[in-house]
């Protein structure tokens, strides 16, 4: 199988997105927020089928791990109830395309987390979506405050009531941050790559993985800058009395392959290694025009891992194996259905 460990709801339903942005207007104005609106299945496969569908078949992946658009989620927008109210309804959304289309799609889930709420408030969407969706897996947002970074780092005490139930349910998070309000910014071209990199040297710098030997991260988009800094976080930790990444986070941290283009997929595999790297695309995404330099997408992900001089193990890790290995819940669903 070709697992893409990363895919996001870029196409939900114009009402979906409606009603967010009512949603909004009626917390600024302090009126109720208008209810839900009703969406139709054939809604719903208008979206995807000319979409996620059609390049999954047009790239051969099999299955994409999904979840609502993360630039979408919002959380420095409004109060709690504003963040729980949007985050179920956005994983209710996601749990009706899994239903759909059982065998393209599983899902993981948004959190409804919110500028100095306690992250323990999330644990209770995440059970749900966990043990009465089927979800895999959770976005979790190091800075919720929208690119100014108010909360503590991940590996403070005050994430540990979320971990205990991530370890409990064995769920792996994807670290994602979403939309940023800091104009020093921009969104996916540094907001993104600077929460991927923030998270590795927080737990480069930390015992949290002592703490919670089993916890697993994804961080994505081929790990922003780390790869290509590689022997910087080496010596760093070095220099910090830190022990060797290989046994003090890479048992715990894995990166996705949305990197963009051939050479940066190429220092990926030869610095990180096989074993902790997912298949991921991120499409229908942050980048989703055609390279004038090769005349494919951007984001057609496949094409850089496949010219890739792989053995066939090392390919299956990096395209199933790896994704099962991280998603154990994803493997149990699969493996009831044979597959």
């Amino acid at each position: 199988m070709i697992i893409d460990c990363h895919g996001h709801y870029t196409t939900a339903p114009a009402a979906h997105t409606s009603w967010r942005e009512a949603q909004q207007a009626a917390y600024r104005s302090g009126a109720q927020p208008p209810r839900y609106p009703e969406i139709t299945d054939d809604e719903i496969r208008e979206t995807v089928e000319g979409n996620q569908l059609r390049l999954m078949a047009e790239r051969g992946i099999d299955l994409t791990v999904f979840s609502p658009r993360a630039s979408a989620m919002g959380h420095h927008f409004g109060d709690e109830a504003v963040s729980a109210a949007w985050a179920r309804v956005s994983n209710d959304l996601i749990a009706r395309v899994v239903e759909l289309y059982p065998d393209k799609f599983i899902g993981v889930c948004q959190l409804p987390q919110s500028p100095g709420v306690p992250i323990a408030n999330s644990v209770g969407e995440l059970r749900r979506c966990v043990e009465e969706l089927g979800f895999v897996g959770c976005n979790l947002n190091p800075d919720p405050s929208g690119g100014h970074w108010t909360s503590p780092p991940l590996t403070d005490e005050s994430w540990y009531p979320f971990y205990e139930v991530m370890v409990e349910l064995d769920v792996p998070a994807m670290v994602h941050v979403s939309a940023v309000t800091n104009p020093n910014f921009h969104a996916t071209g540094s907001h993104y790559l600077n929460a991927d990199t923030t998270a590795f040297m927080q737990f480069l710098q930390s015992d949290l993985f002592e703490t919670f030997p089993s916890l697993r991260f994804v961080i994505p988009h081929g790990g922003g800058a780390v790869p290509y800094h590689w022997g910087r976080f080496r010596g760093l930790a070095d220099m910090l009395g830190r022990p060797p990444l290989a046994g003090s986070v890479m048992s715990n941290v894995f990166f996705d392959t949305c990197v963009y283009h051939q050479p940066g997929i190429n220092l990926l595999f030869d610095v990180v290694g096989v074993d902790n790297i997912l298949f991921g695309s991120e499409m229908v995404g942050a980048v989703r025009g055609i390279d004038p330099q090769t005349g494919q997408y951007f984001d057609d992900t496949r094409r850089y891992v496949d010219a890739l001089p792989l053995s066939g193990s090392s390919r299956q890790g990096v395209y199933e194996g790896n994704a099962r290995r991280v998603y154990p819940r994803l493997d149990v669903a699969l493996r009831q259905r044979s597959r």
